[in-house]
């Protein structure tokens, strides 16, 4: 080793410390520059090995700059946003499903229930229907064959004593007054008689017409001096009504009509077919019932 002159320096390697730090371990061999990498700031720091401008300490230019970094940048992550809100669209339109299903339910298991109550429950409810069977007047009850012209107690009679020979009730219209005492043999065999006012209007008419023509055990005709419109009768039951329209008409019809026979069985074909009163003996004589 040669000793220094007075004009010779031994020259000296300057190592900057990393704040925070010791001396470099020992043994440590130079730093060999490594290749520049993508995303690593041009003064950055870590990027480098050991030069000037190296080093991760805090020299004039190191340290971290803005796209600095020990190596490969990274993307920024972005936030994910979560929304806080419902779309009601969907479950509105699944709640209305589930509550029109429910209503179908619900009207099936009504209906099904309603069929399941005896004709006279049925009956009972219309309003304004008059259960005659419920006075037990023997005026109505009485079902005698007589010729002849017979008295009712009510207008247009609900029974009593008729004629042998029935008015056909497979859903004629008359258009001219019937004889009670055929008709009343119609309601005996379970038919129901639509009356209506002499001097209605046509498309009042036109409407009871389109409920009975051509319908098993119906049968239509004016009647005079009646107290409504229109009034409807099945044995020892009546209803009165002022409009074709009302829907008590169809409900009657639905409860009665063969449900109120006295005669199961008992067929309307084969009857009266004419109008007017009765044209046989007026003596009122009594028949013997022939089971018709």
């Amino acid at each position: 080793m040669s000793t220094p002159g007075p004009d010779r320096v031994p020259s000296t390697v300057r190592i900057e410390k990393k704040s925070g730090q010791g001396k470099p371990p020992a043994g440590a061999k130079k730093a060999t520059p490594a290749p520049k990498q993508a995303g690593a700031g041009p003064k950055g720091g870590g990027a480098k090995g050991g030069g000037p401008k190296g080093g991760g300490g805090p020299g004039p230019k190191g340290g971290p700059g803005p796209k600095g970094g020990g190596g490969k940048g990274r993307k920024p992550i972005k936030p994910v946003t979560v929304s806080s809100g419902r779309s009601w669209g969907p479950i509105a339109i699944i709640g209305g499903v589930v509550v029109l299903v429910l209503g179908i339910i619900g009207w099936g298991v009504l209906a099904t229930v309603q069929n399941d109550k005896p004709w006279q429950d049925k009956a009972a409810a219309i309003k304004g229907i008059v259960n005659y069977r419920a006075q037990h007047n023997p005026k109505i009850d009485s079902r005698q064959h007589k010729d002849g012209t017979l008295t009712y107690v009510t207008n247009p009679p609900v029974g009593g004593d008729h004629n042998p020979v029935w008015q056909n009730c497979m859903g004629d219209v008359y258009t001219a007054p019937i004889a009670n005492e055929h008709a009343v043999h119609s309601l005996e065999h379970g038919a129901v008689w639509v009356t209506y006012k002499q001097g209605l209007p046509a498309d009042q008419v036109a409407k009871l017409k389109s409920k009975v023509q051509g319908k098993e055990y119906l049968l239509m005709s004016p009647i005079a001096n009646l107290d409504a419109n229109v009034s409807l009768q099945a044995w020892g039951y009546q209803l009165k009504v002022d409009n074709a329209s009302d829907k008590r008409i169809d409900q009657f019809i639905q409860a009665l009509r063969l449900n109120a026979t006295m005669e199961p069985s008992a067929v309307c074909s084969g009857g009266n077919t004419t109008t007017g009163p009765v044209t046989a003996a007026s003596n009122g004589t009594s028949m013997p019932q022939s089971g018709n």
